[in-house]
């Protein structure tokens, strides 16, 4: 028994993988729990847009700005310009202070300013939208003195008006369904193509295939191509399912959500295929894939708000392809981006297949050595 036992140690050390895999995960998981994750998102970009140079108006936005959940971000100049920044993500609130703002106040006259949020993920504007109701008494309680603070109504000098656009309802499944997309695509597409290709050189038809005068990329393309269409077939029923059964919206978008689809599916074939040739086991590949699902879950704003976490998981966040890819289908779907409000995902998915499509036909002749 104690035989066998060291034969066991012994082995474990020998293959490399695994013993990175055991030490790597524990730690990773940890800090992605412990530090990265967070609920409750605070300091958010939010842009303005004041149409009045007055005192009132200054002392709003520097409320908002002293507050611990938004970030004036943008000095919008117009309302088309204060859409595009919601529309394309840039920001996740947008503030419109009128230019009646002011003489409101002072008669009295229900003084109202619009605060707009990017509700396409509830979670991440919940916690800011509920600290905006001491936002009216705290707000110009400095300003209204003397005269002024005889005004009709002095306890609450304005109102806020709330617009949750693109999830109204705050639908949780508007948010959690579109990402999905990206999940499963990932999950399916890289492991089941690095523990096929991995499989074929555990049974000696690799080793065949190289000796032949097939080149890297015609391989590559060769047991790629097959997937992609799963990949399209996968896309489409999870598509018709959340529009059929949870009632995601489809608000348009369409040619840069195909483009978008196609690209990612490429990088995840591509990224499954590099995989298989740093493994030399199917137990191997199946590990590796799961190291790369576990931070695109959870840094991908998927489960929770991507800018709820520190600046060094948003950093890292960044450089995981499922974190553009969902942005696409929920811009698309919620939003009804267009082509060109989804270039800087769409660009970095081209990149992604790019990077990972060279690596892999880097290393596919030095697989078996």
């Amino acid at each position: 028994m104690v035989a066998v036992l060291v034969k066991e140690f012994i082995q474990l050390t020998r293959d490399r993988v695994t013993y990175a895999l055991i030490l790597a995960v524990p730690v990773i998981q940890m800090l992605l729990f412990g530090y990265a994750i967070n609920t409750d998102p605070r300091h958010l970009p939010t842009a303005v847009l004041v149409q009045e140079n007055s005192v009132f108006a200054r002392s709003v936005v520097s409320s908002l700005a002293h507050s611990s959940y938004f970030q004036i971000t943008h000095q919008a100049r117009s309302p088309a310009e204060l859409d595009r920044l919601v529309r394309t993500g840039e920001v996740q609130f947008a503030i419109t202070i009128p230019g009646d703002f002011t003489r409101r106040v002072v008669r009295g006259d229900q003084a109202q300013i619009l605060i707009e949020a990017d509700a396409t993920d509830p979670t991440a504007t919940g916690s800011a939208l509920a600290a905006l109701a001491r936002l009216p008494q705290e707000a110009l309680r400095h300003d209204l003195t003397g005269a002024v603070a005889r005004a009709p109504n002095p306890a609450a000098p304005f109102e806020v008006i709330v617009h949750r656009r693109y999830n109204p309802e705050n639908i949780t499944a508007y948010n959690i369904v579109p990402g999905l997309l990206g999940i499963v695509l990932t999950l399916t597409l890289v492991m089941q193509t690095a523990i096929g290709v991995t499989r074929e050189q555990e049974r000696g038809t690799m080793e065949s295939l190289l000796a032949t005068p097939v080149q890297p990329l015609e391989v590559m393309i060769g047991k790629l191509a097959p997937f992609v269409i799963v990949g399209m077939i996968q896309t489409a029923l999870i598509l018709v399912m959340a529009r059929v059964l949870f009632g995601v919206p489809m608000a348009g978008g369409w040619p840069g959500l195909i483009f978008g689809v196609f690209l990612f599916i490429l990088g995840s074939l591509g990224l499954g295929f590099l995989i298989s040739t740093l493994t030399r086991t199917q137990l191997q590949a199946m590990q590796l894939s799961v190291f790369y699902l576990l931070p695109s879950i959870l840094l991908s704003g998927f489960m929770f708000p991507f800018r709820g976490m520190p600046e060094w998981a948003q950093w890292l966040g960044t450089f995981i392809p499922v974190t553009h890819f969902i942005r696409v289908v929920r811009g698309a779907l919620l939003k009804g981006q267009s082509f060109a409000d989804m270039g800087p995902s769409l660009l970095a998915l081209g990149i992604f297949v790019c990077v990972v499509s060279a690596l892999a036909l880097a290393r596919y002749r030095t697989t078996l050595d």
